[in-house]
């Protein structure tokens, strides 16, 4: 026929080498970060738990072309206590932009900040995900090129691979034709001659697509890596104001922990969009410092300060007593209180907190406590803060709560929060949040106080509770109120303590505060919350 044939056991080069080929081909990986089946499961929950996360993934999807494995990737790598990366030569040649990206994020020193926060912590390792969006987007953008080469090199690969199963079928179909003597018929020959020369171009074509995909992925590298640690330095700023802003509303990582996704991600918006949500480091300051004061006691010990009493003892007079002396009319007044023994006094007998009546704060919330005082902080800021350290401060002595807002006669909301429940973060958050607007009253909030205190001790014979008036305002009271009033304060020896917020004539000598008062000071500083310490020693 003009070709001589070949013998079975002598296949015609290059073929012989081309099954061999086929078989020994690596198996190629589209995840980069390697997950065992418990942290894929952990993915996979969060993923269905987290609307943001499946918007992402489809926008990526549908501009890019970027199934939801690089997402996938980049919460593994925040998520993952140890991420091991895959090597370049274990991936898929379409999968080798999401190696560059994710391989930029883990070893910028940003990352590492970053990962002190959301490792082991799967809402937090989303939000950082969510948090790099942008940079995402722009890392993807910048490697749309050599995304398509890659996924031309892929699709070059494939062929070459089908022809090198080609090869294995060609020279099997020639082995299995031959003469008994070995010989195989030269068409048989020639088919394996024309799959091996196919073959070998597939191959050809594939390393030229790959050598062009990856030179293009290097060309682009250098820009990756520049926005991957912006990205991760901007994730770690997001992720540590979130857990700082859950902090200052005294929610803790073992409450978060327990929290579903859904919660807390509403909670979280809810934080973040709040009225209150930029004083948030306010009320932190304020959390902490009461904690300090708290600190400073010794429960229970001869000496402690546990209140405000009368007396004529100068080593105990409480600093608001002593500031009268500063101001020549009030010297008199100073004199004749010593010697009758009624200036207040600092209790420092030992005295048990077992039976002690709740604590009560009666927050003004009208029209003037929004405006702003030094610092930026309006009046309505630093008092919410200064009652949610209160609250704080009953939860630690186990004594019942009550937050109370007021403003004209006719406005007023009531907050419980008995010791032997949980406070809950959505109740605190409506207390803090809730603004009436309007005039002022002192008799409206004092009169549902005293009630609650008489409840109180109705209830469970609980007696010596306090009540904290926060209030900018000066108003009127009538004299059968102020009769019946201090009735209810020597049966139930409550005490009573006065906060003017910027507001010097209402804490001024002869005012309705004053009378009303044990113990009063002003504030002006509205960005020092110490100026209240010594309410966190003595309630």
């Amino acid at each position: 026929m003009g070709t001589t044939p070949s013998r079975s056991d002598e296949p015609p080069s290059p073929a012989g080498t081309w099954p061999d080929r086929s078989a020994a081909a690596p198996a190629r990986h589209t995840a980069v970060v390697v997950a065992d089946r418990f942290e894929q499961i952990t993915w996979r929950d969060t993923y269905e738990q987290s609307a943001g996360l499946r918007e992402l993934a489809e926008e990526l999807n549908e501009r890019y072309a970027c199934p939801t494995g690089l997402l996938t990737d980049a919460f593994l790598a925040a998520y993952k206590v140890s991420p091991r990366l895959r090597e370049r030569a274990e991936m898929d040649p379409s999968r080798l932009v999401d190696h560059q990206i994710i391989t930029s994020l883990v070893e910028s020193v940003e990352f590492a900040e970053l990962r002190r926060e959301t490792v082991g912590d799967p809402y937090a390792a989303a939000m950082a995900v969510l948090a790099q969006a942008t940079a995402l987007r722009r890392m993807l953008e910048r490697s749309r090129r050599a995304r398509d080469l890659a996924e031309r090199a892929k699709q070059a690969q494939r062929a070459a691979e089908g022809a090198a199963t080609a090869v294995a079928e060609a020279l099997r179909q020639a082995t299995g034709g031959a003469d008994p003597d070995g010989t195989v018929p030269a068409p048989a020959a020639d088919a394996v001659q024309r799959a091996a020369e196919a073959a070998g171009a597939a191959e050809a074509t594939a390393r030229q697509a790959a050598r062009a995909a990856a030179r293009h992925l290097a060309a682009v590298a250098p820009g990756i890596r520049a926005t991957a640690r912006a990205a991760a330095a901007r994730a770690a700023v997001a992720v540590r104001e979130e857990a700082a802003l859950m902090r200052a509303w005294g929610v803790g990582p073992g409450e978060l922990e327990r929290m579903p996704f859904a919660e807390r991600a509403r909670l979280a918006e809810r934080l973040r969009t709040g009225r209150l949500a930029q004083w948030a480091e306010l009320i932190g300051r304020f959390r902490r410092m009461a904690g300090g004061e708290r600190a400073r006691k010794v429960e229970n010990a001869t000496g402690e300060l546990v209140g405000v009493t009368l007396g004529d003892d100068l080593t105990r007079v409480i600093p608001s007593e002593l500031a009268g002396l500063g101001l020549p009319v009030l010297r008199a007044v100073f004199a004749a209180r010593y010697a009758a023994g009624e200036l207040m006094l600092y209790d420092s007998q030992g005295e048990q907190t077992t039976g002690r009546g709740a604590i009560i704060a009666c927050v003004d919330t009208s029209h003037s406590m929004y405006e702003v005082g030094p610092g930026g902080v309006t009046r309505e800021a630093w008092a919410k803060a200064c009652a949610l350290a209160l609250l704080d401060q009953a939860r630690h002595a186990g004594r019942d709560f009550v937050g109370i807002l007021f403003s004209s006669a006719d406005k007023i909301r009531v907050f419980r929060f008995p010791a032997g429940r949980p406070a809950g973060i959505d109740r605190t958050l409506d207390f803090a949040e809730t603004f009436l607007g309007g005039g002022t009253s002192f008799q409206t909030p004092l009169t549902a106080a005293g009630e609650l205190l008489m409840e109180e001790f109705n209830d469970t014979s609980r007696m010596r509770g306090d009540i904290v008036m926060i209030t900018d305002g000066e108003c009127d009271v009538t004299e059968e109120w102020m009769r019946d009033r201090n009735d209810a304060k020597r049966l139930l020896g409550f005490r009573v303590f006065g906060v003017a917020i910027g507001a010097p004539r209402a804490a001024g000598a002869g005012s309705v505060l004053e009378a009303l008062c044990d113990n009063l000071r002003s504030i002006e500083d509205l960005t020092d919350v110490h100026a209240a310490a010594d309410l966190f020693r003595v309630i």
